[in-house]
């Protein structure tokens, strides 16, 4: 019988075209990878792999095998979650992951909220790639991520995936609950200087020459369309900075405006100010990202509970 570790790297070889880039992924070095291959080929009677122009690409047989075993592998950790919730909560494993607004107070309150009524349960909070958050669910990698709508349609799978229409909770995700949590206000940033820092509500047509800051996905201006439409052209982009405490200190220094999702309003500095704006923006919809219920640990369903809570708490 093949081990799994033959097969997950034989699907990291077939994933990344080459034996070098497979080990340095695996933490291996490329002597090992190719032994791990030359070991299956062997087993199987079949070559896997032809030397390519850069790198090595699968063989007809080794396709089908990559498939094949990303399949088994697929099903193995179906396996250890499916037995892992008849789990009590008294010990094991929590592994989270977020996106940096949702880090700012949210995730940190409910896992104070779930190490108090927990304390048996190991959390972690791993930092990942923004697109890297559903893969890892799916991978069972990590155990439950924050994402946004804004995840679901910039993932490279939603475009051929999602029906005409479809609303994102509907996406195919295979393996992967969507559990929407609360629809986040998009607000301006403005520095307590501004000329415009004393109105109650910003007019965004009013902000169409001002320099804006963005950062990373999710946490950016978003779909810039709306934005764009309501400034009158497209924003003027002259900073950009994926950290909440480094974006403000541009805004307090009086280089530029940005927007804030209600999830980071929490973090505010007092040298800015925060707005709603005219036109209202489109809200961002937060979801939990989680195994399938029939996959779920315990520890899990009872994240989820507190992150519903806080959710509510937040309407």
């Amino acid at each position: 019988m093949l081990d799994p570790w033959s097969l997950q790297v034989l699907i990291a070889v077939g994933d990344r075209g080459s034996f070098s880039a497979a080990a340095s992924a695996l933490s291996l070095t490329q002597p090992a990878v190719s032994r791990q291959i030359a070991g299956l080929e062997r087993r199987l009677g079949v070559r896997l792999f032809t030397r390519a122009a850069r790198g090595v690409r699968p063989t007809p047989a080794g396709a089908v095998a990559i498939d094949l075993a990303r399949d088994s592998l697929t099903r193995l950790r179906a396996l250890e979650a499916r037995l892992a919730s008849f789990a009590d909560l008294e010990t094991g494993e929590l592994r989270l992951a977020a996106f940096p607004s949702a880090n700012t107070h949210f995730v940190p309150e409910a896992v104070r909220r779930f190490g108090q009524l927990h304390p048996g349960v190991t959390l972690s909070l791993r930092q990942l790639d923004q697109m890297a958050l559903l893969p890892a669910v799916q991978e069972g990698s990590i155990d439950l991520a924050l994402v946004t709508e804004w995840h679901l349609y910039a993932e490279p799978w939603a475009a051929r995936n999602a029906p005409a229409g479809a609303e994102p909770e509907r996406l195919a995700v295979e393996g992967v609950e969507l559990v929407p949590l609360l629809d986040e206000e998009l607000l301006v940033v403005l520095p307590a200087q501004h000329r415009l820092a004393r109105r109650r509500r910003i007019r965004l047509a009013d902000l169409g020459d001002e320099t804006w800051i963005d950062g990373a996905h999710p946490d950016c201006l978003g779909p810039v369309t709306p934005l764009a439409e309501a400034l009158g052209a497209a924003p003027t982009i002259g900073f950009w900075c994926d950290d909440w405490t480094g974006k403000q200190a541009l805004v307090a220094a009086g280089v530029g405006v940005m927007l804030m999702p209600t999830l980071a309003a929490v973090a505010m500095r007092r040298d800015v100010v925060l707005r709603p704006t005219s036109p209202v923006l489109p809200p961002r919809r937060l979801y939990a990202a989680t195994a399938a219920p029939a996959f779920r640990a315990p520890a899990v369903t009872a994240m989820l509970e507190i992150l519903a809570e806080l959710a509510l708490s937040r309407t």
